[in-house]
């Protein structure tokens, strides 16, 4: 979408052609094609007529290629920076665009945002917000795709909308049928100020994560959900027919996800099998030993592991041992 600057850009170049270059250069095609008239009409002899022509439209020429030049050498920071965020969630990612403006000492909420009108949740242009999956929002199934964000906010609390509408900046341009879901989210009062408006994910998780919206003493959270785990089910079974199944990332995510571990603890096994030198893999085996109760098997793995991390010189994973033999301990 074009900037005000650039619409003023592009105006005042089709201003310089309409205006100035296209009458001369009508002018100059008109003296070669009707002489005569102008040499009943103006006193100058008609060569030097046409020199006097060409040389206003080359004058035009180069008066619009000195304003594009300084156009393009002044450049100046934005008042309301555009921001671009794009967040790895579940299988894929959510992207967000959107622009920053500054409290610079003014009232936020009730002035320069008012209540209860539909705001285009920043500055300059649309916000937009691009699910590269399927997500759930308020209980309803967002399809992938772009779409606007929207708010209206309130004292108490802001209605979030996921729009059709990837284009509104203003709420002229806003129309309600063409809502995909809209939420109703509280107020979170801070007693510090956020200067910078400013959008956030947080507290990600592989199937949950929150879209913060802050700015001066005001805060929304939009919880976003994804459905991944019929996927990954079909995609490790799949997998395990390969001639290199991945039983390591299939035994973590069974683990993980309060899947069976007996079937974990099997393909933990033929991991460490395969790589008996990685640290990582006896690592979590330990893990998911301890997870079924076999705490001397686990001591086990755990030792093995932190042999394997010390030789490595890998003090994380020495640290992780550590910790784990001590709660296998207790």
């Amino acid at each position: 979408m074009e900037t005000q600057s650039k619409k003023r850009k592009r105006l005042r170049h089709h201003c310089i052609l309409t205006f100035v270059i296209l009458p001369l250069i009508i002018e100059h095609w008109a003296l070669n094609i009707f002489p005569q008239s102008f040499n009943i009409s103006h006193p100058l002899p008609l060569p030097q007529l046409k020199m006097f022509a060409m040389k206003r439209i080359l004058f035009a020429a180069i008066a619009a290629c000195i304003f594009t030049i300084a156009d393009a050498q002044l450049k100046t920071p934005a008042p309301s920076p555009t921001q671009t965020i794009k967040q790895d969630f579940g299988l894929s990612n959510i992207e967000l665009s959107y622009s920053r403006p500054g409290v610079k000492g003014r009232k936020i909420f009730g002035d320069v945002v008012p209540f209860g009108k539909v705001w285009r949740t920043g500055a300059n242009n649309a916000t937009i917000i691009t699910f590269g999956d399927e997500v759930t929002i308020g209980g309803t199934k967002v399809p992938a795709g772009k779409y606007g964000l929207l708010t209206i906010p309130d004292k108490k609390t802001w209605t979030i909308i996921i729009s059709k509408q990837a284009d509104v900046t203003s709420p002229a341009d806003y129309k309600q049928d063409m809502d995909v879901i809209r939420v109703t989210a509280d107020v979170n009062s801070s007693k510090s100020s956020t200067e910078s408006f400013t959008i956030q994910f947080a507290n990600i998780k592989p199937t949950t994560c929150e879209l913060q919206i802050a700015w001066d003493k005001s805060q929304v959270v939009l919880p976003i959900a994804t459905d991944i785990d019929a996927k990954i089910m079909a995609d490790i079974e799949k997998a395990m027919k390969a001639d290199k199944p991945p039983y390591f990332q299939a035994a973590m995510y069974y683990m993980e996800n309060g899947k069976d571990l007996n079937q974990a603890l099997a393909w933990f096994n033929k991991a460490a099998e395969a790589q008996p030198n990685a640290f990582w893999v006896q690592h979590q085996w330990a893990n998911c030993l301890a997870k079924l109760g076999q705490k001397n098997e686990a001591k086990a793995a755990a030792l093995r592991s932190k042999e394997l991390a010390t030789a490595a010189k890998n003090d994380d994973y020495v640290k992780l041992n550590d910790k784990l033999l001590k709660e296998l301990g207790k």
